[in-house]
This record gives structure tokens, C-alpha cells and sequence, in this order.
């Protein structure tokens, strides 16, 4: 006769940790429930936005200021001649452009700095040294040296497909997307974007704006930190010190 198999023991559950289980369920259950009540009653009316009237005393101040600078400009144009000496530069937004004219907004966007602390390589013609003096007030700028180029890219680089970010981790993308104008690696990237050669318009297009990263004392310190940007404006060599500041 084969040997009897040995019952196996339920583990018996004592009756007021059942209850405790059973109660804690019903609590989650009704907290889920209430939670999809709530996010229903937001989705059914847009929230009403309080606004101060400092903000619109504010944002009026700064459209008047932008149309007062922009006649001026107009009326006494200044430097329009791209420099011989520097055919590239660096734009950091370090400005809130809140309340700011609509001519501002569109060269903003058309330089795609749509947030603070995002940098953007421009080419410096006497179109784009028009659109840098239009936002001169919200942006800093300078002539970047082949040592910040190489970092921005290596540190920061990520590639525009499709509408999604991709890290420049493979020269394999490179070449995909760019191997028509012979830039096949990140070294020819980078050669490319710091000569402003004749692909560099399509070479930035492909890279996303650099998202450069902010102290993390500046929320608690927002004077000082602003104090340490320095002020908005064409900076010359010292944005390479901006960039290392912020890369």
C-alpha cells in the first residue's frame, strides 16, 4: 500500500486582522471613488484663473516698454553687419516673457527658446543680429569658443525625430539623418555647427534646444541667483562662462 500523503495545513488567519483587511479595502474603495468623482467635476468646466491686477498693470508696462524700444530701434538702426570675426552664437533665455509685445513672442519662438534657461545655436547674418537686438531685453547671447560647442553637445545633444527626443548616443543616427550632407558622427556635428557651414540651418534643426540646468538654490535664493546670471544682453566671449555655469 502506497503511503498516505501528509494533509496540508491552512494557515489559519486570525479573525480581527480579517476584519481590519476587510475594512481598509472598503476605505480605498470609497477614496477611489471619490477621486473619480472629483477629476469628473474638474473635467466638466474649465477653473477660473484668478488674476492679480499688479499682472495686468505689468504686462501692460512691459507691451509699452517692448512698442517704445522697438520704434527706437527702427528709427535709429544700429549694427546690421554680421562681424567677420564671429559667425556663430549662443542664445540663453534668462528672462520671463509674460506680458511681452506680440513681435517679441514670434522671434522667441522662431529662435524655439519657448522656455527659460533653453539655449539655441544662431548663425549670425544681419537678419538674425535684427532678431537678436528685437529680444535683446529676455535673452543673453555671446560667441561661444569650440570648448562650450563640444560640451553642449556631448552633455546636452539630443536629436529631433519625429517630434520625440533622442539622446546623440549612436553615430548611426547622425549618419541617417545627415549623412546627405556628409556629417556621418558627433565630431562632424560638432565641426559643422561651430564653422556655421552651409548645412547648419538643417543641423540645428535637428538638434532639440538645449534644456540647461538651473542651481538648485535659485528657487530659494531667485535675487541672488539673477545676480549671478548677470544681466540680459550681447556678452561678448563671456557666455562661455554662462554656459559652464549652466551646462
Amino acid at each position: 500500500m502506497a503511503e498516505e500523503e501528509p494533509r496540508r495545513r491552512i494557515p489559519l488567519v486570525p479573525e480581527n486582522l480579517l476584519k481590519k483587511r476587510k475594512a481598509y479595502q472598503a476605505i480605498k474603495a470609497t477614496q477611489a471613488k471619490q477621486a473619480l468623482l472629483s477629476k469628473r467635476k474638474l473635467q466638466k468646466g474649465k477653473q477660473i484663473q484668478f488674476k492679480r491686477l499688479e499682472a495686468f498693470v505689468r504686462d501692460s508696462w512691459r507691451r509699452h516698454r517692448d512698442d517704445v524700444r522697438l520704434r527706437r530701434m527702427e528709427q535709429r538702426p544700429g549694427q546690421t553687419a554680421a562681424p567677420q570675426e564671429h559667425k556663430l552664437a549662443f542664445v540663453v533665455r534668462i528672462v520671463d516673457i509674460k506680458g511681452v509685445s506680440r513681435r517679441v513672442k514670434r522671434v522667441i519662438e522662431l529662435l524655439r527658446l519657448r522656455r527659460n534657461f533653453t539655449g539655441t545655436f544662431v548663425k549670425l547674418t544681419p537678419l538674425s543680429l535684427k532678431m537678436l537686438r528685437i529680444v535683446e531685453p529676455y535673452v543673453a547671447w555671446g560667441h561661444p569658443n569650440l570648448k562650450s560647442v563640444r560640451e553642449l553637445i556631448l552633455k546636452r545633444g539630443q536629436a529631433k525625430i519625429k517630434k520625440k527626443r533622442i539622446p546623440l548616443t549612436d553615430n548611426m543616427l547622425i549618419e541617417e539623418h545627415l549623412g546627405a550632407c556628409g556629417i556621418i558622427c558627433l565630431e562632424d556635428l560638432i565641426h559643422e555647427i561651430y564653422s556655421a557651414g552651409k548645412h547648419f540651418k538643417k543641423v540645428t534643426n535637428f538638434l532639440w534646444p538645449f534644456h540647461l540646468s538651473v542651481a538648485r538654490h535659485a528657487s530659494r535664493n531667485k535675487v541672488g541667483f539673477l545676480k549671478e546670471m548677470g544681466k540680459p544682453g550681447c556678452r561678448g566671449d563671456a557666455i562661455n562662462q554662462l554656459i559652464r555655469q549652466l551646462n
